[in-house]
């Protein structure tokens, strides 16, 4: 008689019949049961575009590098800053704020120094050559006044001689005229150059001694001081970088610091290229402030900026946006840093889905509706979205199920809204028609302001006031 095996005996056997039907129809169960889903859900929605961003004040007062900086006969064209109040520090008007390198311009002076003492020396050489030359000048005058003199006695003593020698001397008489009377121009003109040269060696001495004026000055300067009562807020150089004490300023980029009027703020964001289209001015904002996370303040888009730009190690493009805040507080100070909410749009009631819900092929999006124990492929017409749900404004309704992932069939299940598709599609069309007519019209010649080939003269003639047809 054949023992029978004991229960004990069956127990491993089944569960590795188990896991083997569990291994092989795994995925199977997993796709075709486990399904992450959402309902369709209805509600007020708003759309926002978030982003950070830096406090800055509307309006400040600048703290510049002197004016006497920019002083022609200095040559300065830029200047490090040795010294600087340290950022924040609340001053008083008339408080030194930053102190420019002074060997700089003790270099300067040592150079306007030279310059004059050769100027000196070169205007008393002037005047001692000038003196020399025209006491030369008139000497020679004096001999021509002599000469004319004799040459008038030779004439008068030559009237018991013969014509011959009467003319002779008479010619003579005239020749020592004009010898006179050209010494006499010489010596005019060169009067007029040696005054010339006086005055221009004089005027050297003059700009020399104005520029010690200037550096004299300029070294008052050198301690830049506060127009006014506030609180020091560094600015930047032209690389972007904040004005320390080593920093290079210069009269083109002359800013040092700012006393900014905390009365009325801003938050200067940056806006990716694929959100910049939904911002436009006189948006409601709401900022929040990261240093005090129980602080928000409400705003408003007051600029958008029309050029991007690509930030400093970003390889993006971003587009400027200003925010003024509504109010403020005593304790907000530039540069902290800002939680941007910028309320694109809004709808009192609207349907919605996550962005989650959203599948796409080569023409069209749709959504994976439940329809009784089955799903089929939705196509559906959204609207307005934001970070997390899309606006439903065609082919679902409330409480409608729709999948969060695809099934494991997607492939074979059906199409439904059709005539969904078919309006967007006709809609698109239409557009491009629109866009094609207006890009053909601003090519036609009339619109750029050109004569037409019709009106234009040369080429096949053809009859006035006929258009070829």
């Amino acid at each position: 008689m054949k023992r029978l095996l004991k229960p004990v005996y069956y127990i491993p056997v089944i569960i590795l019949v188990a896991i083997l039907l569990i291994w092989s129809m795994g995925d199977k169960v997993v796709n075709e049961n486990i399904m992450i889903t959402a309902p369709v859900e209805r509600g007020s929605f708003v759309s926002k575009v978030i982003s950070t961003g830096q406090l800055q004040a509307e309006n400040a007062t600048s703290i510049e590098v002197p004016s006497a900086l920019s002083g022609r006969r200095l040559g300065i064209y830029e200047i490090q800053v040795t010294d600087i109040v340290e950022e924040g520090t609340v001053v008083d008007s008339g408080d030194v704020v930053a102190v420019l390198d002074h060997s700089a311009v003790d270099e300067l002076m040592t150079e306007a120094q030279d310059e004059l003492e050769q100027a000196m020396e070169a205007y008393q050489d002037a005047r001692i050559d000038t003196n020399i030359n025209l006491s030369n000048l008139r000497d020679g005058l004096l001999d021509a006044r002599v000469t004319v003199e004799e040459k008038k006695l030779v004439v008068e003593q030559s009237v018991y001689e013969s014509p011959a020698v009467q003319r002779q001397a008479r010619l003579d008489l005239e020749r020592a005229k004009r010898s006179l009377e050209q010494a006499l121009r010489n010596y005019e003109l060169k009067k007029q150059q040696a005054a010339y040269d006086v005055n221009r060696a004089w005027e050297e001495v003059r700009k020399s001694r104005e520029r010690i004026q200037e550096i004299e000055a300029l070294f008052e300067a050198l301690d830049v001081k506060a127009p006014k009562p506030g609180m020091v807020i560094y600015s930047y150089d032209r690389f972007g970088n904040k004005i320390q004490a080593g920093s290079t300023v210069s009269r083109w980029a002359p800013t040092i610091a700012e006393l900014p009027d905390l009365s009325s703020m801003i938050s200067k964001t940056f806006i990716n290229e694929i959100d910049i289209s939904k911002i436009k001015a006189g948006q409601k904002a709401k900022v929040g402030i990261d240093a005090f996370p129980e602080k928000s303040f409400d705003g408003i888009v007051v600029s958008v900026a029309n050029i991007g730009q690509v930030l400093p190690d970003g390889d993006s493009k971003v587009f400027e946006v200003i925010i003024k805040l509504n109010s403020t507080d005593s304790d907000l100070r530039p540069a902290m840093t800002t939680s941007n909410e910028i309320i694109t749009d809004s709808l009192a009631e609207a349907l919605y889905i996550p962005l989650e819900a959203v599948f796409s092929n080569d023409t069209a999006e749709f959504v994976y509706k439940r329809k009784g124990h089955d799903w089929i492929r939705q196509i559906v017409r959204f609207g307005i979205e934001n970070a997390n749900f899309v606006v439903v404004e065609e082919g679902l309704e409330e409480d409608m199920e729709v999948a969060l992932t695809e099934p494991a069939n997607s492939d074979e299940l059906p199409f439904a809204g059709y005539d969904i598709y078919k309006a967007l599609r006709d809609e698109a069309l239409e557009r491009e028609k629109k866009e094609k007519e207006e890009q053909d019209k601003a090519r036609e010649p009339g619109a750029r302001g050109e004569t037409p080939p019709w009106q234009r003269q040369g080429g096949e003639r053809m009859e006035e006031g006929r258009r070829p047809q």
